[in-house]
């Protein structure tokens, strides 16, 4: 275990998963499917890979006061995350994602926000320091400038799902994460700040900038795909990891990468997220 503390500010979902042979079109019933519950949320899925992967991490997040919120928190729980900053929401339902995935690992997916869009930034105040702050935008973005604040050597904001934030805040980051069309919609502003910009690529695998300019590429790993949800995620927690420790750039894409591609082998967000010995294992595979 690396030891880095890491807080992690998002959100926590119950995920609601149907496995079929193929998407529906719009208004098509497709039937035959298999159905599954599993913990999720962006905030609470890249929290729990950077404990996998030998993190110290906290949680900062809201769920509602309903049966849903143990089960979203189960594998945060069973794995040692920290949730003493945990709010337990008196009015809102915790969140819960409805997610369609077929036989090739393609998935779509609708979020119901419940207790994840009331977090606070008197939530998030007083907390830290830590090497790393790592956020996405499935809440506020008041309690993500609120993390902004937070004593920490690297804060890193998942740009997803793409929304409008401040330029400010854009340009404080240090590390910037997006994918393809989440790049597209902040065009130039991911570049104006003197941070790093990592943008993944699908099937051409990810690259990473400073400052505007490349510094690293990673081309994908050829694995099989089981269930993509909970990739992306994983690729932010582990760069995350990676650069808390001080990894060279190139070091941290690859290690980045490497987690990504061992979570789309297993189905499930947060059961298919894999350990550090596991990336290390794979890695030494494939040098």
């Amino acid at each position: 275990m690396s030891g880095v503390r890491i807080i992690g500010v998002g959100s926590v979902n119950l995920d609601l998963v149907a496995a079929c042979d193929r998407l529906p079109a719009p208004g098509e019933t497709v039937t035959g499917a298999r159905f599954a519950k599993y913990p999720g949320g962006k905030g609470a899925n890249q929290a729990l890979a950077a404990r996998r992967l030998g993190a110290v991490v906290s949680m900062i997040a809201r769920v509602g006061k309903d049966a849903h919120a143990e089960a979203a928190l189960a594998l945060l729980r069973e794995d040692g995350v920290d949730l003493s900053h945990l709010v337990v929401d008196e009015e809102a339902a915790t969140g819960v994602a409805l997610i369609a995935v077929d036989a090739e690992g393609e998935n779509q997916i609708v979020v119901a926000s419940g207790a994840n869009g009331k977090l606070e930034p008197r939530d998030v105040e007083g907390v830290g320091p830590a090497d790393a702050v790592l956020c996405q935008l499935e809440v506020p973005v008041a309690a993500v400038e609120a993390a902004s604040r937070i004593d920490t050597k690297l804060f890193a904001i998942n740009l997803a799902p793409a929304l409008p934030v401040p330029a400010g805040l854009l340009e404080r980051a240090d590390l910037l994460i997006v994918n393809e069309g989440e790049a597209e919609f902040y065009g130039d502003a991911l570049y104006r700040g003197e941070g790093m910009v990592a943008k993944t690529l699908g099937r051409e695998g990810a690259v990473l900038y400073r400052a505007g300019k490349e510094v690293a590429r990673m081309p994908v790993y050829a694995v099989p795909v089981i269930d993509t949800v909970g990739a992306g995620d994983t690729f932010c927690g582990a760069l995350a990891v990676a650069l808390a420790e001080g990894m060279e750039e190139g070091a941290a894409l690859r290690f980045a990468s490497g987690a990504a591609a061992l979570a789309v082998t297993k189905e499930g967000a947060q059961p298919s997220l894999p350990w550090r010995k596991d990336v290390e294992a794979f890695l030494q595979d494939k040098a």
